[in-house]
C-alpha cells in the first residue's frame, strides 16, 4: 500500500509532457539560435541544452547526450550539426534543413560586411592599429584552446605521444593533416583492441544522469535507414556540393580562384574532426603558404573576426575565401570575386555537413554502441592537440616577429607579447569571456596607437 502511494505521489509530481512544438514555433527558435550562438562550441551546446532540453523539454536528456556523441564523430561543426540533428528529429528533413541553415545564415552576412570592412579600411591607421590588438588575443585563444583540449584529450601515455608525434610530424616534416587524421583514426581503432585502458573510448557522458523519457515532447520514430533513402539522399546531396564548383570550373577555368577554393575546402571538410582548430593548421599550410591567397597576419585576423560573430567558429573559412578571391580576382573585379569567393567557401563547408548528418540520423542508437569508433575519436582529438600546437607556433612567431626573413628574426613586438601573455591570463585565471577580452585588446590597441604613433 506504501508503495503504491508513493508511486501516487511521483506521478502527480511529475510534470505533464509537452506538446509536440509545431515547425513554426521552432523556426522561431532556430533563428533565434542563429544570432545568440556565441562562445564557440561548448556555448553552443550549451545554449541548446537549456534551452531544449530543461526549459523547453523538446528532446530528453539522453537523446540530447546520444546526439552530441554523434555529431562528435562526424567531421565538421559539432554545434550546427547537432542543431541539424535535433532539427531533423523535430520536424524531418526540413526541421534539419531549417536549424542548420538558419545556424549559419546570420554569421555568414555579418562576418561578409567584416571582411569588406577589413580590406577597404586597410590603409586606415586606426583600424590597422585594432587589428594589431588582435594578434595577442588570438595568440591567447589558440593557447587557451590548446589547454582546454589538451586537459580533456590527454588522458593516458599514449595520447601524450600521439599528440607529440602529430605536432613533429606537422611543424617538422610538413606532413599533411589529412595524413595525420587517418594515420590517428587507425592507430585509435587497433589501439583500443590491444590497449584499450592506452587508448579509451571515451564516453564521458555515459554516466550522466538519463532524464525521465515521460517528462519531455513525444518525438516521432526516426526515418528507418534503407539503401533507397541512402542512394536518393546521396545523390541529391552530393549534385547540390558539386554542380556549383562544376560551373565555376566550366565558366572560369580550372585555375581560377573560385574554382580551387570551392576544390580545396570541399576536401577540408572532409577532414574537419575536432572542430574548426583542428583544420586551421591544415587551411594555414595550404591557403597560406601552398595557394597564397592571404598571409599568416591576414589568417589571424580572420580568427578574431569569426570569434566576434555568432554561429559556428569554422566561418573563418569564408574569411579566407573573401579575402583570396579579394586579392587573386583573375578576370572579375576584386568585390565580385571576393564575393564569389566567400559563397562557394561556404557553400562546400557547410552542405556535407548535411549529407553526413542525414545519412548517418537513423543510426544514432547503434552508433553509441561501437567503442573502437570512440576510441578513434579520442586518438584524433589527441593528434588535434599537437596539430593546434603547431597552429599556436606559427601564428606567434608571425605575430611576435613580423619583419622575420630567412636570415634573422628581427626585432620582437614587445606590446603583442605582453597583452597575448594578459589576456591568456584573465580567460584562464580569471575566466574572463572571450568576447571581453577581444574587446579589450583592440581597445588597447587603439590606444598604444594614439600614444605611440
Amino acid at each position: 500500500m506504501a508503495s503504491l502511494w508513493l508511486l501516487l505521489v511521483s506521478f502527480m509530481e511529475t510534470p505533464p509532457p509537452p506538446a509536440a512544438p509545431a515547425f513554426r514555433e521552432a523556426l522561431r527558435y532556430w533563428i533565434k539560435l542563429g544570432f545568440i550562438s556565441f562562445g564557440g562550441p561548448a556555448g553552443q551546446i550549451a545554449l541548446m541544452h537549456k534551452e531544449l532540453v530543461e526549459k523547453r523539454r523538446w528532446i530528453s536528456e539522453s537523446h540530447f547526450l546520444h546526439a552530441l556523441n554523434f555529431c562528435m564523430l562526424l567531421p565538421g561543426p559539432e554545434a550546427q550539426q547537432l542543431a541539424t540533428y535535433l532539427g531533423w528529429r523535430l520536424h524531418g528533413a526540413k526541421g534539419g534543413l531549417a536549424a542548420g541553415v538558419l545556424f549559419v545564415l546570420p554569421s555568414m552576412f555579418i562576418l561578409y560586411a567584416l571582411s569588406w570592412v577589413y580590406l577597404v579600411g586597410a590603409e586606415v591607421p586606426w583600424l590597422q592599429a585594432i587589428f594589431h590588438g588582435l594578434l595577442p588575443a588570438v595568440i591567447a585563444i589558440i593557447a587557451s584552446a590548446l589547454l582546454r583540449i589538451g586537459r580533456k584529450a590527454l588522458k593516458s601515455n599514449a595520447l601524450w605521444c600521439i599528440a607529440a608525434l602529430s605536432f613533429m610530424a606537422i611543424f617538422f616534416f610538413k606532413i599533411s593533416f589529412v595524413y595525420i587524421i587517418f594515420a590517428a583514426a587507425f592507430v585509435g581503432w587497433i589501439g583500443n583492441r590491444l590497449a584499450p585502458n592506452q587508448f579509451p573510448a571515451g564516453g564521458s557522458h555515459g554516466a550522466a544522469q538519463l532524464a525521465e523519457e515521460a517528462n519531455f515532447v513525444v518525438l516521432p520514430l526516426p526515418v528507418k535507414a534503407s539503401w533507397t533513402r541512402t542512394l536518393r539522399l546521396s545523390l541529391t546531396c552530393l549534385a547540390c556540393w558539386w554542380l556549383p564548383v562544376i560551373a565555376l570550373i566550366t565558366w572560369l577555368g580550372w585555375e581560377s580562384t573560385q574554382a580551387q577554393q570551392g576544390i580545396f575546402f570541399s576536401k577540408a571538410a572532409l577532414v574537419t574532426f575536432g572542430g574548426a582548430y583542428a583544420v586551421l593548421p591544415y587551411v594555414a599550410q595550404q591557403a597560406v603558404e601552398h595557394h597564397e591567397w592571404l598571409t599568416h597576419a591576414q589568417m589571424m585576423s580572420g580568427l578574431a573576426l569569426a570569434e566576434t560573430t555568432p554561429g559556428p567558429l569554422i566561418m573563418v573559412l569564408q574569411f579566407v575565401g573573401f579575402i583570396g578571391g579579394w586579392q587573386h580576382p583573375g578576370i572579375l573585379t576584386p568585390a565580385w570575386s571576393a564575393t564569389l569567393s566567400a559563397l562557394i567557401t561556404t557553400w562546400v563547408t557547410f552542405v556535407p555537413c548535411f549529407l553526413f548528418v542525414f545519412l548517418g540520423a537513423p543510426h544514432v542508437e547503434h552508433l553509441r554502441r561501437q567503442p573502437r569508433l570512440a576510441a578513434a575519436l579520442t586518438t584524433i582529438t589527441a593528434a588535434v592537440v599537437g596539430v593546434i600546437l603547431n597552429l599556436g607556433v606559427q601564428f606567434t612567431q608571425h605575430a611576435l616577429w613580423p619583419a622575420r626573413t630567412g636570415a634573422g628574426w628581427g626585432s620582437m613586438d614587445i606590446f603583442v607579447a605582453v597583452l597575448a601573455i594578459a589576456a591568456l591570463i584573465a580567460m584562464e585565471r580569471f575566466k574572463i569571456g572571450l568576447l571581453p577580452v577581444i574587446g579589450a585588446c583592440a581597445l588597447l590597441g587603439l590606444l598604444a596607437h594614439w600614444v605611440v604613433p
